[in-house]
């Protein structure tokens, strides 16, 4: 899955990204993918400006750009290594996009989900009590947009994306929205391995439907129930698909 439908949901600028940023990206995503194990030493300034054919001014921007994610230390004298994955910045932005390019990582999927599991129940539990009448025809719409994109794998992963943010911003709580992203990430990646055939995407329209209901009939345990419902469902799924890549974690 291609990590624009990342930014995409963010509303990331679309102007074309500095040399450095486009470097660091290069570099960040073969990271996070496990091409450079934890505390190794990556190539040197010459050797990665011979690689992506750029300067050493460039090179040097790039990795003062990782190093402020938190994947990179630099050692005077010594060179650039690689820091352990507990050290990295795993709310930032980039790090979770890169994620959704590298072999999907079992371990990665659990926390992220033990994430939603303790995030987005209580989100909708609020959003039952709190939303506004826009907010729940928000709601309403991207549910349609889910039914009516569920041919088509990468539309209805961005329909389900925005039916997911519509339930976090009806909750009215800005630290939940300041969380999207991890929700984002979460989402994206577990429909990645989960959602192979389109035909699979019917199976999560009536629990979104029922989540919905439930949130527009004004109940919170409901809603807090549907969600619960909908990651018990999306915990089996992932347990089934991720045998064949549990050996990477």
């Amino acid at each position: 899955m291609s990590e624009l439908i990342y930014y995409d949901l963010k509303g990331a600028a679309t102007i074309t990204p500095s040399l450095p940023v486009q470097v660091a990206r290069e570099m960040g995503r073969r990271i996070v993918s496990g091409a450079y194990a934890a505390s190794e030493m990556i190539d040197d300034e010459n050797a990665l400006a011979d690689r992506y054919q750029v300067s050493r001014v460039v090179i040097r921007d790039a990795v003062k750009i990782l190093v402020g994610k938190g994947l990179l230390e630099v050692r005077r004298g010594r060179g650039t290594r690689v820091r352990p994955r507990d050290q990295w910045m795993m709310w930032d932005d980039d790090v979770l996009a890169w994620h959704l390019t590298a072999t999907p990582n079992p371990k990665f999927l659990d926390e992220l989900l033990d994430i939603r599991k303790a995030i987005e129940p209580v989100a909708a539990s609020w959003a039952a009590e709190r939303a506004s009448d826009e907010d729940i025809k928000r709601i309403g719409a991207a549910c349609v947009a889910m039914e009516n994109e569920k041919g088509s794998i990468e539309n209805f992963i961005v329909a389900d994306a925005r039916f997911h943010r519509a339930v976090l911003r009806a909750a009215h709580n800005e630290f939940l929205t300041a969380m999207e992203s991890v929700i984002y990430s979460a989402l994206l990646l577990s429909v990645r391995v989960t959602n192979q055939d389109p035909r699979e995407n019917a199976v999560s329209v009536p629990i979104h439907r029922e989540l919905y209901e439930a949130i527009a009939s004004r109940n919170g345990p409901l809603a807090k129930r549907a969600v619960e419902k909908m990651l018990t469902s999306v915990c089996d799924r992932l347990a089934q698909a991720c045998k064949s890549v549990r050996a990477y974690s």
